[in-house]
């Protein structure tokens, strides 16, 4: 028997699924499409636009990476006690809009950026919470729906690159920022449009604090796991997010984007290639995942986040060779070395983030689930401010070098992680969590 609750007799859905989840698929999808659409070419904004140096832009883009994880953490507080989800997805989604047209202009680059976070801050938890809701307790279609709703994710994420990142190349910066809004604006229109399938708000104040069990032992030993776990994963994220930062930069000076004919690979594509190795690679691993499972294997989620991050770190070791031989010949590496990279790194990604993210929630004691959200956020805002202080390294490092020292850093994170795994891995196992696949 798959669920012991079956889906409701006469219920109206999209595609198998109730008809919300495909409206908060599309609004997503868009909202992740001005995300990385305005991701893809910051770096290259400030540096050829704004005139400045580069170690000044990683921290600049560092800051901004770093508070998109931060400002969730009191969005969803908000959300919750006060504004409600609804209210806040609006709110946030038209505050980003705004900020994504603001950064048409110059003297307004600053507010612009903090204008973005601060919608993403209201936006982001409130959106994904609403899944849940849309299903009974016990309804089989559940189990899909994270992963349906990270292939919007994705999809967006595929798609930004190569319509903001092109138009912003060929005909001006200011052009695949205004791109990126009007992902932002159609992101808030399929919402308003489609609220009426979404689930009713849940109870907020005191009500919902009055509900709330109290923290015990057991609780408190999952929280001092997460807490080390997201330590943990602060030294990884200065690692990994340099995949829009300095691999961004080499990607313009340090590879060689011809192909047959004279026509150059725009630089910004390749930021897509690693929501296209998602696709592709995600089916692959669940059922790997799933297979193991049967057979009764065990395959704890800690030992799996440190084996994603020592992916991570020999990509990038590998990807210092490449770099170091290059620069010793004068000469720049071939496109395909970082196609290539994108998908081993995107391989250990998988492996930690998604699977990370699944620990946090589904580790967390009953009634303290935001919270435990609120510390993995806390890990993607301090991971981001140690990837932007990394960055300066760039223009002070050889390539070959810098990348080198990025595998080290992830290497470290890989180590603690197995430590910690063989350490406090019994409180995992209490906790009876299993993997979902939602990321950002």
């Amino acid at each position: 028997m798959i669920s012991a609750t079956p889906v409701p007799l006469g219920e109206k859905t999209w595609f198998g699924h109730p008809r919300g989840l495909t409206v908060l698929f599309l609004t997503e999808m868009w909202e992740m499409f001005s995300f990385f659409g305005m991701r893809a070419i910051l770096v290259y904004y400030m540096t050829k636009h704004l005139d400045m140096d580069q170690e000044y832009a990683s921290l600049v883009y560092g800051a901004y990476a770093a508070f998109v994880y931060f400002t969730p953490v009191f969005g969803g507080v908000v959300a919750d006690r006060w504004l409600g989800k609804a209210r806040a997805v609006v709110i946030g989604g038209a505050a980003m809009a705004l900020g994504h047209f603001m950064m048409s202009s110059e003297a307004l680059f600053y507010p612009a950026l903090c204008m973005i976070a601060l919608g993403n801050g209201l936006f982001l938890p409130s959106l994904a919470s609403q899944i849940e809701g849309l299903y009974r307790h016990g309804d089989p279609r559940s189990k899909s729906a994270y992963n349906i709703y990270y292939v919007g994710i994705n999809l967006g994420g595929f798609l930004a690159p190569l319509v903001c990142g092109t138009l912003g190349e060929a005909y001006g910066w200011h052009w695949g920022f205004g791109a990126a809004g009007i992902g932002m604006l159609a992101s808030l229109v399929i919402y308003l449009a489609g609220r009426r399938y979404l689930p009713p708000e849940p109870a907020r104040g005191a009500e919902a604090r009055a509900a709330r069990p109290p923290m015990d032992r057991a609780a408190r030993d999952r929280f001092a796991l997460l807490i080390g776990i997201a330590a943990i994963v602060v030294v990884f994220r200065g690692a990994y997010e340099q995949n829009g930062n300095t691999i961004a930069l080499w990607a313009d000076t340090g590879i060689d984007r011809q192909l047959a004919g004279g026509w150059t690979i725009p630089m910004t594509w390749f930021q897509s290639i690693n929501s296209l190795a998602v696709f592709a690679l995600t089916p692959v691993l669940v059922a790997r995942w799933a297979r193991l499972a049967r057979r009764g294997v065990e395959t704890p989620l800690l030992g799996r986040m440190a084996f994603g991050a020592l992916i991570v770190a020999l990509s990038y070791v590998a990807l210092g060779a490449v770099a170091g031989w290059s620069e010793a010949h004068g000469t720049r590496a071939s496109w395909l070395w970082l196609f290539v990279w994108f998908v081993v790194f995107t391989i250990g990604e998988l492996y930690i983030l998604p699977t990370g993210l699944a620990l946090f929630g589904r580790m967390a004691p009953e009634g303290f689930r935001a919270t435990s959200i609120a510390t993995w956020f806390f890990a993607g805002f301090f991971g981001n401010l140690l990837a932007g202080a990394l960055g300066t390294l760039w223009s002070r490092f050889g390539h070959g070098g810098f990348f080198m020292l990025i595998g080290a850093v992830a290497g470290v994170s890989a180590l603690l992680l197995y430590m910690l795994g063989r350490r406090l891995g019994d409180v995992e196992r209490h906790a009876g969590a299993e993997p979902a696949v939602l990321s950002r």
